[in-house]
């Protein structure tokens, strides 16, 4: 195929010859091979990234100085880089690394599996494999939630959600309630109930969505009270992207109850919070609630695979698609139910109950949450609020100018919306640069630090990031942003 230069008008296609009739041997393309991509230096990937991905993300790793690093390996808790140094990781992919990096139960039953040349895709045919994860999911969801749909990711877990939902509500009530400060997903269905205008840009979202105030019980029973036409409610458990948010226990009970009144379906979101990382394999278990559909992602795929999964009550499942008729309106996609991945996720559950993680996930948790708690202590005039369960943890830090000596405040406290997330960002850059320890940040609520380590989390690892951070802020927060500002100019 011979390709013509491209024209200088920006606004031109590039023209391309019609292919030869006869046979003739295609030309390999300037390809880069395994081997030259794992030898890449940074400065490659830096360009390529650049060049191919996302040249605005760049801007912002450069800032916190994520650019600099090539990790090689990843083993456990820890990434290792380029110069063998390794990085507590205190982000855990936002909750998808439950098991660490390259837990070697999980990457055994990869090996196997591959060794064994078993099937990947089998479309055409029923899948031992998807069928046993649908059963362990049902078999770990409680209740009656037994239908599972198996897909690649989070997002495409939660449009099956709100699609299964919608539809089995009915046409005469249409309507999808969702929270303030909720995140759902990026792709375009999902995208309606996600509250974040960075997302939502330009594009056309759905239509048939009512946003509420998140924990507000009493705005739930006006909503179904004054509005019959209110079909679905949509939630996450635990507000991930909001700053690690929680409503209090009787909220969902009370949400439960309505929901049964007013014959509302409601949809629990459980990619980020849900797998054990609060304490309890679902969050809403802890009190004592159940939903109608759910849905996970995240870890579910045991740091390996990405793999995503529906979980729905039956009764609901069967009124949206329970004849030969409707059956396949909503049917497991080509990459759903793949043989590798779902062979990830059997061996990663059984490991999740096997090595104990949920009921660690509630130990450690809670003791990450009393050695922070003890720097808010240490730190009033910095630390806001340390809030979280299991290991979801949020630490919010106050507005910037809080954080000043008094005779800067009323300088600054006039940029404080402007410097929203700075705090936050030049800790967690100081944070790798100098103590080896990466955290995450939240979408909506900048001031916060999100923490989700992996579930295998020790005392020995809470210990090494608090007495990191502890160190830290003792610098004061004039020098903290002195050493940030040297950070960018070396």
């Amino acid at each position: 195929m011979t390709v013509m230069a491209k024209p200088e008008q920006t606004n031109a296609r590039t023209l391309v010859s019609a292919p030869a009739l006869s046979p003739a041997a295609i030309a390999k393309p300037d390809l880069i091979s395994v081997e030259q991509a794992k030898a890449m230096d940074v400065a490659g990937m830096t360009d390529l990234f650049k060049a191919h991905l996302n040249p605005g993300q760049l801007h912002f790793m450069k800032l916190l100085g994520f650019h600099k690093i090539k990790i090689e390996r990843a083993e456990g808790m820890f990434y290792i880089d380029q110069n063998g140094r390794k990085i507590l990781d205190f982000f855990g992919g936002f909750g998808s690394l439950a098991f660490g990096h390259n837990h070697p139960r999980i990457l055994d039953a990869r090996k196997k599996f591959q060794e064994e040349k078993r099937q990947e895709i089998a479309i055409a045919f029923m899948s031992q494999y998807a069928a046993a994860l649908a059963h362990n999911l049902a078999k770990c969801s409680p209740g009656d939630l037994d239908m599972v749909f198996l897909g690649s990711s989070g997002s495409e877990a939660m449009e099956a959600a709100v699609k299964l939902a919608e539809r089995a509500a009915g046409p005469k009530r249409p309507k999808v309630v969702y929270a303030e400060n909720s995140f759902h997903g990026k792709t375009k269905g999902v995208l309606g109930i996600t509250d974040g205008q960075l997302y939502r840009a330009d594009f056309k979202v759905a239509d048939n969505t009512v946003r509420i105030p998140f924990g507000d019980i009493e705005a739930v029973e006006r909503l179904f009270r004054s509005d019959p036409e209110v079909g679905v409610i949509v939630l996450e458990t635990i507000q991930g992207g909001g700053g690690i948010i929680q409503a209090p226990g009787e909220y969902w009970q009370k949400l439960r109850a309505l929901c049964d009144q007013y014959g509302v379906l409601w949809v629990a979101d459980e990619v980020q919070c849900g797998y054990g990382r609060s304490g309890r394999f679902y969050a809403f278990e802890h009190y004592g609630v159940v939903p109608d559909v759910t849905a996970l992602a995240k870890s579910l795929g045991g740091g390996k695979a990405a793999v995503g999964a529906m979980i729905a009550r039956r009764e609901i499942y069967m009124k949206a698609y329970g004849t030969p008729k409707t059956a396949m309106i909503h049917a497991m996609a080509t990459f759903g139910g793949m043989g590798e991945a779902c062979v990830t996720s059997i061996e990663a559950l059984n490991v999740l109950y096997d090595e104990g993680l949920i009921d660690n996930a509630a130990v450690t948790g809670d003791y990450l949450l009393q050695r922070l708690r003890a720097l808010k202590e240490k730190y009033p005039k910095i630390i806001k609020d340390v809030r979280g369960k299991g290991l979801m943890v949020g630490l919010e830090f106050h507005d910037f100018s809080q954080t000043l000596p008094m005779v800067l405040r009323p300088i600054v406290s006039v940029l404080d919306d402007k410097l929203k997330g700075s705090l936050s960002g030049f800790v967690g850059a100081l944070l790798l640069r100098d103590y080896d320890v990466l955290v995450a940040f939240t979408e909506y609520n900048r001031n916060v630090i999100r923490l989700e380590p992996p579930l295998i989390c020790q005392r020995e690892h809470v210990d090494r990031f608090v007495d990191a951070f502890d160190s830290l802020l003792s610098r004061g927060i004039v020098s903290i942003v002195k050493d940030f500002v040297k950070s960018q100019v070396r």
